[in-house]
């Protein structure tokens, strides 16, 4: 697999909870061309008109805040949880209503279908992966961080890559870099709070790292919706028994990568990789 326009590599980000700091965070990204998707607690908005002292490290959003920093922008809104609950303590009919409130809510406000998500506290059990995917969820990011770059394989089990303040992010971030992609293509996935850089004092640590990462023509900056809806279309390609066609039966136009050339397969269209 290649992502678009035959790019081996993709870099993606994804923040919790729709806070203030979200702000600056966005400012940030736009400034170096990243994408990233930013998860909501729809029924934890803050009262309209509230104003938080100028030092406060965090402070969530209220409703018409959040509408004006996220509609517009080139990120993804996703689900974190009506109430931002442990979701395996609770009924099964509670962490449905969690996982579809949430979900109806955002949609209605941003008038986008919303199918992703991160678990609130990054806990969970089967269950509530069930009831993820019985409510059109088709992601789900957890806290677990691999310091790898492989493409997602349990989708309702997400791994990132890394958190930002983990230690080793501009080491990892180096070898993203300079690694020459033959075979598989790779992933880079960050996740966080954006209330953390004010809590630590290192807002440079973000700067830094997409400053690094930015204008890179091999790098599909991407958001977690855009890179699942990709792959997922790339896994219905057909191919003839011989293996030298291929058929795209999708609306995505979708790239492969075989014996050392690039070939780009339209919508709809078959063409031969031999």
């Amino acid at each position: 697999m290649r992502f678009p326009k035959g790019k081996a590599k993709a870099l993606t980000f994804s923040y919790d909870d729709g806070v203030h700091p979200d702000r600056r965070l966005i400012e940030i990204f736009d400034k170096y061309g990243m994408k990233g998707t930013f998860n909501i607690n729809a029924g934890l908005f803050a009262p309209e008109g509230t104003v938080y002292p100028p030092d406060a490290v965090s402070g969530r959003l209220s409703k018409s805040e959040a509408y004006a920093l996220y509609a517009d922008s080139p990120h993804e809104v996703a689900i974190h949880g009506y109430t931002h609950e442990f979701m395996e303590e609770l009924p099964t009919s509670k962490v449905v209503s969690e996982i579809i409130e949430d979900r109806k809510a955002l949609e209605e406000m941003f008038g986008r279908r919303i199918n992703g998500g991160a678990y609130p506290f990054g806990t969970f059990n089967n269950d509530v992966v069930e009831a993820l995917r019985l409510c059109g969820i088709k992601y789900c990011r957890t806290t677990v961080s691999t310091e790898q770059f492989k493409i997602p394989t349990d989708w309702l089990r997400l791994p990132a890559t890394c958190h930002h303040a983990n230690p080793r992010l501009m080491e990892l971030a180096d070898f993203f870099l300079e690694y020459g992609v033959n075979r598989k293509p790779q992933l880079f996935y960050v996740w966080g709070h954006s209330y953390e850089f004010n809590q630590m004092h290192n807002w440079n640590v973000i700067e830094e790292f997409c400053e690094k990462m930015s204008g890179n023509d091999d790098i599909w900056y991407a958001t977690n919706i855009e890179i699942y809806n990709y792959i997922e279309a790339y896994n219905r390609l057909e191919y003839y028994a011989d293996g030298t066609k291929v058929y795209n039966p999708t609306l995505v136009e979708l790239w492969v990568y075989q014996d050392g050339v690039t070939y780009k397969i339209p919508s709809g269209e078959t063409v031969s990789i031999k």
